[in-house]
C-alpha cells in the first residue's frame, strides 16, 4: 500500500514538473521578439497617424462632436476629404452639400472608400473608413435632400481637408540614403522647399522588397527616402548638405547603433546634374579631412516601405536616436 502511494505521488510530483517546464518554455520563446507580438490596438497607432484625446473619442471609440462645431460644417472649398486615421480620400468636395444637421454632409463617397454597418441598437446605420474602420459618422437615406437621396453625416475631427491645386507646382526628386529612414526623414520633412517625403528601399536586386528581408543584409537594398521638392524653394545641393549635415558619412555600412549594408551611406543620383553636386561637395568634405565613405550610384527603383515606417516619428512623437544636424558647410 505504502509503495503504491509512493509511486502515486512521486507521478503528481513529475506531471508538476513537466508542466512547468513547458510554461517557462514557452516564455522564453514569446519573449524573443517582443515587438513581434503586438496587440492590434499597438500595431494600429504604429501603421496609422497619431490622434489626439479628443479625435480617438470619435474615431477609435465611435464618440459624436457637438454640432455645429465642427471646422467642415459650412466649408465649401473645393478639394478631397481624406481619413484622419489614416490618410484614405473618403469625399470630393463636389459631393458636399448644407444640410443644415450641424456635421458635415455628402451626398455621395469617393468608390469603395467608405463602409456601412447597423449600430448595435439598429436604428441607425454607422459608417466607416474601409481602410483603417475609423469611425466617420452615419448615413441616411430617403430625406429628399439631394436628388441622390442620401446623405453620408460626417464628424469634422474625423477628416483632413486637401485643397484643390489652382496651378501645378514643378517638382523634381531626390534620393539619399543615410542609415535608419526614420531619422532621415525626421530631417528632410521639415526642410523648406521639401512637398513631401517617402521612406523606402531602393539599390538592390530583390524585387517589392519587405523590411524583414531587407534586415537579412542579403537584397541589397538600402533604407532610403525619396524626396520631392518645389526648385523654386530650393535646390537640390541644399538637400544633398543636409543630407550630409544629419548622418556620419565617415561610417561605412553602420550608422551609430545599426550596423548593416542596409545602413550605408548612399546618394542615388537622377540625372548629370545631381551627380556632379554629389562630387563637387564630397570634395569640399574631403578638403576639411573628412573621410567620406558615400556611395554614388544611379537611381535605381525606389520601393516604398511599409505604412507603419512612413513619418513614424511624427506619428509616435519620438526624435531620432542617431541623426542629429551638425553644419558642416
Amino acid at each position: 500500500m505504502k509503495k503504491t502511494i509512493y509511486i502515486t505521488f512521486t507521478c503528481v510530483l513529475i506531471c508538476f514538473a513537466l508542466i512547468a517546464f513547458l510554461s517557462i518554455s514557452n516564455t522564453r520563446k514569446a519573449g524573443k521578439s517582443p515587438q513581434k507580438h503586438q496587440t492590434k490596438t499597438q500595431k494600429d497607432n504604429n501603421m496609422y497617424n497619431k490622434l489626439t484625446p479628443e479625435e480617438e473619442y470619435v474615431i477609435v471609440q465611435k464618440g459624436t462632436e457637438t454640432p455645429f462645431s465642427g471646422k467642415y460644417d459650412k466649408f465649401m472649398d473645393k478639394g478631397t476629404y481624406t481619413c484622419k486615421r489614416c490618410g484614405s480620400e473618403l469625399f470630393k468636395s463636389s459631393s458636399k452639400f448644407d444640410s443644415g444637421c450641424g456635421w458635415p454632409s455628402f451626398n455621395d463617397q469617393i468608390l469603395s472608400a467608405v463602409k456601412s454597418q447597423p449600430d448595435p441598437d439598429g436604428k441607425r446605420v454607422e459608417i466607416t473608413c474601409a481602410k483603417c474602420d475609423a469611425h466617420l459618422g452615419h448615413i441616411f437615406k430617403g430625406e429628399q435632400l439631394t436628388t441622390k437621396n442620401t446623405r453620408y453625416c460626417v464628424n469634422s475631427i474625423s477628416m483632413n481637408f486637401i485643397p484643390a491645386e489652382t496651378k501645378k507646382t514643378k517638382t523634381e526628386k531626390a534620393i539619399f540614403a543615410a542609415g535608419c529612414f526614420w531619422g532621415v526623414q525626421y530631417h528632410f520633412q521639415k526642410a523648406p522647399g521639401v512637398i513631401s517625403t517617402t521612406v523606402g528601399y531602393t539599390g538592390g536586386k530583390t524585387e517589392n522588397p519587405t523590411y524583414q528581408q531587407i534586415c537579412t543584409d542579403k537584397t541589397g537594398h538600402a533604407e532610403a527616402i525619396e524626396v520631392i521638392f518645389d526648385p523654386a524653394k530650393t535646390t537640390y545641393e541644399k538637400l544633398a548638405r543636409l543630407f550630409f549635415e544629419t548622418h556620419d558619412f565617415t561610417q561605412l555600412n553602420r550608422q551609430g547603433p545599426d550596423v548593416g549594408t542596409q545602413y550605408r551611406s548612399a546618394v542615388y543620383y537622377l540625372n548629370d546634374d545631381q551627380k556632379h553636386t554629389i562630387i563637387k561637395l564630397i570634395s569640399i568634405l574631403k578638403e576639411k579631412d573628412h573621410i567620406v565613405k558615400t556611395e554614388i550610384a544611379p537611381a535605381k527603383k525606389f520601393y516604398p516601405a511599409e505604412n507603419y515606417h512612413q513619418q513614424y516619428y511624427k506619428k509616435t512623437g519620438k526624435t531620432p536616436y542617431c541623426h542629429t544636424y551638425k553644419k558642416i558647410f
